[in-house]
């Protein structure tokens, strides 16, 4: 590969939308040459024919110029990137499971990559019979929401007792310790949200 064609590579990847043909169809089609268009817009001639060309990504200001110069709706630029964000699905059977001592975890709903630092996981939680989890003895950063779906457990948060049957729900900040003890009859499954992820990260 040349050196012309790494820049070239380089180029393209600094520019997210690629906007710059419809700009040049409508200019075309009103007529204006490229510099009548750049002196109105207050950019110089080279700018806006490297915008057409997806050359550069233009300042929100010099876009908004360009637009009003050539009276060009903003929907109509980006009407194309106006995607919902995918639907991830997981089959059944093709869950990710963890097992921590004798508490088995089935992720429900993967960490996104599309949500930044707003990531969260969902999981299925199966306790034993006088089993408990381990992991948040210590404590973690960020909050944790869980539905009892069936049998009777304490959580055990900081210095103080909850007790927790099938129909509650708790939610509170990671932060200090908590454990989750099934003390009923029968193994305790629950549905638990965590953010940010901290069992299916990777």
């Amino acid at each position: 590969m040349t050196v012309s064609q790494n820049k070239q590579s380089s180029d393209e990847k600094k520019v997210p939308y690629h906007f710059g043909e419809k700009l040049r169809t409508v200019r075309e089609k009103k007529g204006y040459t490229l510099k009548v268009v750049a002196q109105k817009a207050g950019v110089s001639e080279s700018l806006v024919s490297q915008i057409e060309r997806n050359k550069v990504s233009p300042a929100i200001d010099t876009l908004l110029n360009l637009a009003d110069v050539l009276d060009i709706n903003l929907e109509f630029l980006f009407d194309e990137y106006h995607k919902e964000r995918p639907v991830e699905i997981i089959r059944n059977g093709e869950r990710r499971t963890i097992s921590e001592g004798e508490v088995n975890y089935e992720e429900i709903a993967a960490p996104s990559r599309h949500d930044g630092d707003q990531k969260i996981e969902e999981y299925l939680v199966s306790i034993p019979v006088k089993g408990h989890t381990h992991r948040g003895s210590y404590g973690h950063l960020g909050r944790e929401i869980g539905y009892i779906l069936e049998g009777h457990c304490q959580l055990q948060y900081d210095n103080e007792t909850y007790e927790l049957s099938a129909g509650d729900s708790v939610s509170f900040a990671a932060g200090a310790p908590h454990t989750l003890i099934n003390t009923g009859l029968i193994p305790v499954k629950a549905l638990w949200v965590v953010t940010p992820p901290q069992r299916f990260s990777h």
